[in-house]
């Protein structure tokens, strides 16, 4: 073949799009959500994202059974990557700075089904949950990242068989309208199990997600506070109420990219209060209220908080400081991020080796939020604990006859994904990486000389003293 990239030109993928929801009434993101399962495709599309020919024929033959023209060859298809190497002349690009690796919704999907890490990192929380000595009115949780709450419901379930009796109080911060919906889906069993809970779900930003109060002015006169109260007694009736509140997330929970960072930022910010109906009387101190919402977090989760290769600094001053603020006394922050140091980095630099997006280790991000507090800082300890304590290894799944001589495709593709995912490689250098089979045998070494895949994360704790 000749040449290493195909141009693309031609008629607008979005205008299809934006004609077919104005014809059927629907928006954007449920157009997303039914064609490619991401809700957040248009406005990626919208942001300067491009698509890929296997996607193109998804959107193309949804729209053409309902009766649209879908462009053959529209400006948003990603140029295609040819087999055959680039000249040595051709100088690499550097990755896309609007690439989040947490955005795409498909690498995401496949890491979390394959692999373990969301079941051992609540196991990990749950050893902290010894160290707790709650205060009245309720034990409080803040998550940081709740995502789709895989970890923070086996974390509810470790705190109901620890402090059965015990109010809940438990703030999550989300920006993804994907991710609350399958957050919320996972609440009606827990109200269910732990009649005294209150819920509250949040896209505000770290510095403000704990307080649940905007700091800029313009955001806080929009602030979209919402409380439902759910009636009935049975996880079916919860279940049918949260479903309920779809077309208000759809309506509010909306974010658009940060034109300096590349990052989601909320359109405005949404506080949503849940709490059982019957139980709003033993409640009444817990439930928060607009403007005097409390933090005095017992337990904040910090779990893959950051990006691996932000800047130290600013992990230290827009995420874990403002977190370890929002602890009461004797609260406990637990941090976990990657650590690399694995047979899924070795794949990684089987195809890249220069490759090292693990830069800051738990002692860096330590003593940067310890400069970053100053003389806060003598209110807190700081443990790194040990390499025993602190570290710990999740694996991908795999039946015991798959790592043999001849390992699957499927196997493989999903070894890859987990290792490109975990290492937060940019869409731009994998699409060069697929165009040759190398990643697959570099993936299939290292899956046998291992006998398998695993990945190592690493934790911190901070806590605020007790006096």
């Amino acid at each position: 073949m000749e040449g290493s990239v195909q141009s693309a030109t031609g008629p607008s993928l979005l205008d299809a799009i934006a004609e077919f929801c104005r014809r059927h009434g629907v928006a954007e993101s449920t157009f997303g959500r039914r064609v490619v399962n991401d809700g957040k495709f248009v406005a990626r599309l919208r942001d300067g994202a491009r698509v890929t020919p296997e996607t193109l024929e998804r959107v193309n033959a949804y729209l053409e059974r309902h009766g649209l023209e879908a462009p053959r060859e529209p400006r948003e298809l990603r140029p295609l990557l040819r087999v055959t190497p680039l000249s040595p002349a051709a100088a690499p690009q550097a990755p896309s700075r609007d690439f989040r690796f947490f955005d795409n919704r498909q690498k995401y999907l496949l890491f979390v089904s394959t692999c373990s890490e969301k079941e051992v990192v609540a196991r990990r929380i749950g050893m902290e949950l010894g160290h707790l000595r709650p205060r009245p009115p309720a034990l409080r949780v803040f998550d940081a990242g709740m995502g789709d709450a895989t970890v923070l419901t086996r974390v509810m379930r470790e705190m109901h068989r620890r402090f059965p009796t015990m109010p809940f109080y438990f703030v999550g911060k989300e920006i993804s309208l994907e991710d609350v919906r399958l957050s919320l889906d996972k609440m009606a069993d827990r109200f269910f199990e732990h009649p005294a809970t209150v819920l509250v779900v949040t896209n505000m930003y770290y510095a403000e997600a704990p307080w649940l109060a905007p700091k800029a002015l313009s955001a806080a006169t929009s602030l979209v506070w919402h409380e439902v109260a759910l009636s009935g007694t049975t996880a079916h009736e919860f279940g049918e109420q949260i479903e309920a509140l779809e077309p208000f997330l759809a309506r509010n929970w909306q974010a658009r990219h940060s034109p300096r960072s590349g990052n989601p930022v909320y359109e405005r910010p949404v506080v949503l209060v849940l709490y059982r109906e019957d139980f709003r009387f033993l409640l009444h101190d817990v439930i928060p209220r607009q403007g005097r919402a409390l933090a005095e977090y017992d337990l904040v989760i910090a779990s893959q908080p950051y990006r691996a290769r932000a800047p130290l600094g600013f992990k230290a001053e827009k995420v874990i400081a403002p977190l370890a603020r929002a602890l009461g006394p004797g609260g406990r922050l637990i941090g976990i991020h990657s650590k690399g140091e694995d047979p899924g980095m070795e794949i990684v630099r089987r195809i890249w080796p220069e490759e090292n997006p693990f830069c800051h280790s738990r002692h860096d991000i330590l003593r940067a939020v310890r400069a970053e507090l100053g003389r806060e800082a003598r209110r807190f300890n700081f443990n790194a604990y040990s390499e025993p304590r602190a570290v710990f290894r999740y694996d991908m799944h795999t039946l015991p006859t798959e790592i043999a001589d001849s390992i699957g495709t499927s196997t493989l593709l999903a070894a890859w994904n987990a290792a490109v995912y975990v290492a937060q490689v940019d869409d731009e250098r994998l699409a060069q990486a697929v165009g040759a089979r190398a990643y697959l045998d570099a993936t299939r070494e290292v899956l046998r000389s291992h006998g398998g895949l695993w990945f190592l994360d690493e934790s911190y704790i901070i806590s605020r003293k007790r006096s």
